[in-house]
């Protein structure tokens, strides 16, 4: 018996020294909404007290959520458009080196610059560049891939795909203070307000 229990707690040492507990910090904090009107102008309430790292996470869009957040216009858009063309510039340069330096050979008596036999592989530099781009760019912006996110750990979050409304704060924003940022969402009418802790 003695040798049975002595076992069982060498087991569990082991098992402490093999696996050291895990340090947890505040990520941010979740308020839980009931419909679109409320997180709508809770956003606006948030974004008017001047926060800054923050999130509004619902089931199906809201029109004017972006406007009540008070997000800037995507850069998407233009890193699209500079890459893009560079992908025509690309092309273009490509097809003029191989026909003026390259190979150049008289076909059918046509000029050595024949632009419109150009088009095709011009069309597609530009569209593959302009994918790559999209791509890269929204992973870049997303901070993409990440794994997990602290916020998933949340069990009420789960219904964010259901049927209700949330916004999260993190602790990086400079005006965040747990107690005080608690009581503001639960003043903009949130059901619920937790915090939410990620691992150090």
């Amino acid at each position: 018996m003695a040798t049975t229990m002595a076992a069982s707690l060498l087991t569990k040492e082991r098992t402490l020294m093999a696996s050291p507990a895990t340090t947890t910090s505040t990520w941010g904090i979740l308020a839980e909404f009931d419909s679109a009107a409320e997180i709508f102008h809770a956003c606006e309430k948030v974004r008017d007290a001047g926060f800054a790292n923050w999130d509004a996470h619902t089931p199906f869009p809201v029109h004017g959520l972006d406007d009540a957040m008070g997000l800037k216009a995507s850069k998407l858009p233009w890193v699209v458009l500079v890459v893009g063309l560079s992908g025509t510039c690309t092309g273009t340069a490509l097809q003029y080196w191989v026909h003026n330096y390259a190979y150049k050979l008289v076909i059918s008596g046509k000029p050595f610059f024949a632009w419109p036999a150009y088009v095709p592989v011009i069309f597609e530099m530009s569209i593959l560049f302009s994918a790559f781009a999209t791509i890269f760019s929204i992973m870049g912006f997303c901070r993409l891939p990440r794994w997990n996110h602290p916020i998933f750990g949340s069990t009420r979050f789960e219904k964010a795909s259901d049927d209700k409304f949330f916004i999260s704060i993190e602790s990086a924003d400079p005006k965040f203070e747990a107690t005080r940022t608690a009581e503001f969402l639960k003043g903009l009418g949130a059901k619920h307000v937790e915090l939410v802790e990620e691992e150090a």
